[in-house]
């Protein structure tokens, strides 16, 4: 990076690159609320189409897709089940609840994958008058909070079998879903095509600058549109970032596998150091979490002071994001530091 500090807080840190901005100069633009903008129009049916979904809506945020895809399936004072550090029910700041009166139980899962067991007893598609019924089941695929990990595609056909005919929806956090297919060769479309509704996100792995899509069937869209508007959330000339989005989706997907690498890289320094703290077979994607225990927050402010820009993401736990902006010897050198600051005695 050229300010010399490498920044592995978030994959949301990347700056459009050249040939993005001059994407984005060169969009075409109209009124989106009007529906007129082509360039947001494009990157839509584009995403919908690539995902096996009839429409798609652009948002300025994952939060938002999200918020909007399981309100359309969750009415007030029905619950949602997801696993327990999923984004939506962690890093959504309450917003299900607080919007939209969703309730959530969670399973947990030291991987954080789906587990069939025990959403199977957890589910209650009519609870009567007296208990909170179970109206949806959202996924996190890859998962953040678990270090990236990739949902395994037989236990996600699972899930599906095992709510089919019970009325409950599925929900797809697909933020990162462009990840598990660089990491599996498993097309996003094969984990989205199981999903009643999916969010991907463009500004993560793929390096746009702003944005993420819902996509699902073309009604439940319809009224996400009438909904991303009454929250406050429709845009005008919004072309010129789905320009950007647009070109991600050109340019930006086969190169994740570079961001793995990297992350491997990092993982196997600092196993080297102290293989405690990282189990370097764990990662499978862009994310390393390191569990350095109570030095949590002094490795954060140690490594910054090295140049290296990290973030605590729970009790000893601290995260890594490889991304667009750090190149391999960004990686090596991070690795490096941090693997230093982990050999300093407690």
């Amino acid at each position: 990076m050229s300010s010399g500090v490498i920044d592995l807080r978030s994959d949301t840190v990347t700056r459009p690159t050249e040939q993005m901005l001059a994407a984005m100069a060169a969009a075409e633009t109209g009124d989106d609320v009007y529906g007129e903008d082509p360039t947001v129009n494009a990157l839509e049916e584009r995403v919908a189409a690539l995902l096996g979904h009839e429409a798609g809506l652009f948002t300025m945020t994952g939060s938002l897709a999200n918020v909007l895809g399981i309100r359309g399936w969750v009415a007030p004072g029905h619950e949602l089940l997801c696993e327990s550090r999923a984004h939506v029910v962690r890093a959504e700041l309450g917003a299900h609840a607080a919007m939209h009166g969703v309730t959530t139980r969670t399973w947990s899962h030291s991987r954080g994958h789906v587990d069939l067991e025990a959403i199977g007893r957890m589910m209650a598609p009519d609870a009567g008058p007296y208990l909170v019924s179970t109206a949806a089941v959202a996924v996190e695929n890859t998962h953040n909070f678990a270090g990236g990990t990739i949902q395994p595609l037989d236990q996600l056909e699972g899930l599906r079998s095992v709510v089919d005919g019970t009325g409950i929806r599925l929900h797809l956090d697909g933020a990162r879903i462009w990840n598990a297919q660089a990491a599996t060769g498993t097309p996003a479309r094969g984990y989205a095509s199981l999903f009643d509704s999916v969010s991907v996100c463009l500004s993560k792995g793929l390096g746009a600058p702003v944005g993420s899509v819902l996509v699902g069937p073309a009604d439940m869209i319809a009224e996400a549109r009438v909904w991303r508007k009454r929250l406050g959330g429709g845009w005008r000339q919004a072309g010129l970032l789905a320009a950007a989005g647009l070109h991600a989706l050109d340019h930006h997907i086969d190169r994740l596998t570079e961001d793995h690498a990297n992350a491997q890289v990092i993982a196997e320094l600092i196993a080297d150091a102290d293989d405690a703290v990282v189990d370097r077979a764990s990662v499978e994607t862009n994310i390393v979490l390191l569990m350095v225990g109570e030095r949590a927050e002094r490795l954060v402010s140690e490594a910054r002071d090295a140049g290296v820009l990290t973030g605590v993401v729970g009790p000893g736990v601290v995260r890594l994001i490889t991304h667009l902006d750090v190149t391999a010897a960004d990686a090596r050198k991070a690795g490096e530091i941090l693997a230093d600051l982990i050999r300093r005695p407690s």
